[in-house]
């Protein structure tokens, strides 16, 4: 069954969290670091779609004192209402160095969640009928030249 199928639940909606990772703690015992994300996740009901390495990597700037953070993907589902109590808690997990949220809409979370699991993903092609274009489009477009006096040197 798709995942975008609704359910009975009160304003559940689908979310990608990126959360960048202490490297070093993160390396130490990456379970337990991951454990503080989705500990958070699934104690105010969300249901976790995804959860996946993205990558490590030097950041453009030090965060908490930190040149390095390995970067965690994670889709899930959860009512609206409980994002901000997660956004909150998630804030005083020590090895979590920042992170992000970002509503999904429902139509596409099938595609981006097998995506995440390294699925192979079926693209469909838009034609111009899709499109509602009816004109032909001209690929010889008539191009003025400009003449010297119309350039400014300043």
């Amino acid at each position: 069954m798709p995942l975008s199928g609704r359910s009975g639940h009160l304003a559940q909606n689908f979310y990608e969290g990126l959360y960048i990772l202490d490297s070093n703690k993160f390396a130490r015992d990456p379970d337990g670091v991951v454990r503080q994300i989705t500990d958070v996740l699934t104690e105010y009901g969300a249901e976790i779609l995804v959860s996946r390495i993205w990558e490590e990597r030097r950041l453009a700037y030090p965060i908490k004192k930190q040149r390095r953070g390995t970067y965690w993907l994670i889709y899930f589902k959860c009512e609206s209402t409980k994002m901000e109590e997660i956004r909150r808690r998630l804030q005083l997990a020590p090895d979590i160095l920042r992170f992000m949220h970002i509503k999904i809409d429902p139509r596409i979370i099938d595609v981006l969640v097998e995506h995440a699991r390294g699925g192979q993903v079926a693209v469909r092609t838009v034609s111009e009928a899709d499109l509602g274009v009816d004109e032909e489009i001209d690929d010889e477009a008539d191009v003025e030249e400009m003449e010297d006096a119309d350039v400014v040197d300043e």
